[in-house]
């Protein structure tokens, strides 16, 4: 998926959250204030002239109550139960809530990362 398209798709969901946000959405001057960015700024995500750091993604997220990956089209995996993901969903039970929902929030902010900077790196060794 081309940067320009990933930059769509984002100010798509940005509009989408702020329209139905409480009863009767949030106007962008107001989230403005509350993410502490210029009003044109929020403008600039939605129309996918700016592209929001993945900072402002948490932001916008955690604002939201969502999950950073609500912002990103979903993309496939070839092998989504490798050994390490296993391996890491055996450790989270043992976590308290506070730090799963913590480690959640890492692995969606890491997620998005790599979606937004393109074509995967290479897999350590």
């Amino acid at each position: 998926m081309s940067s320009e398209s990933v930059r769509a798709y984002v100010g798509k969901r940005i509009r989408e959250l702020r329209a139905s946000y409480g009863e009767t959405g949030i106007s962008q001057e107001a989230l403005a204030a509350e993410l502490k960015v210029a009003t044109n700024t929020v403008s600039r995500w939605e129309t996918g002239v700016y592209e929001p750091t993945l900072n402002d993604l948490e932001r916008l997220s955690r604002f939201f109550g969502v999950s950073i990956a609500r912002f990103f089209p979903q993309v496939e995996e070839k092998d989504s139960r490798s050994q390490k993901v296993d391996a890491l969903l055996r450790a989270a039970q043992a976590l308290h809530q506070d730090d799963l929902e913590e480690l959640q929030r890492y692995a969606e902010y890491r997620r998005a990362r790599s979606i937004q900077k393109g074509p995967k790196r290479k897999a350590k060794a």
